[in-house]
């Protein structure tokens, strides 16, 4: 009989359990922060599980800093609109 290969989900949620101790460590409002990098990773699980990494934790931090990254982008954005306004009120103001 062949193996059965464990969903991605599954996959993630075995490496989220070994890296309890870490977030175990941090401060109270640090350990927020953790869960929400997981709840990231849990957000792209279909994308990394889909990739078939070798080495499962590379779809991991692939999927955090995919997460991050957008993040960033949308940050960005934010930030320039809020110069064109800025400078639209500066010339007309």
């Amino acid at each position: 009989m062949g193996r059965t290969i464990p969903s991605w989900r599954t996959v993630i949620e075995e490496t989220f359990k070994r890296w309890r101790r870490f977030q175990e460590t941090l401060r109270a409002d640090e350990r927020e922060i953790f869960e929400d990098l997981m709840n990231d990773c849990r957000r792209y699980a279909s994308a990394a599980g889909a990739s078939v990494f070798p080495i499962k934790v590379e779809g991991i931090f692939l999927a955090i800093i995919f997460a991050h990254h957008k993040k960033l982008r949308e940050l960005e954005d934010k930030v320039d609109r809020l110069i064109r306004l800025t400078d639209g009120n500066d010339r007309y103001g």
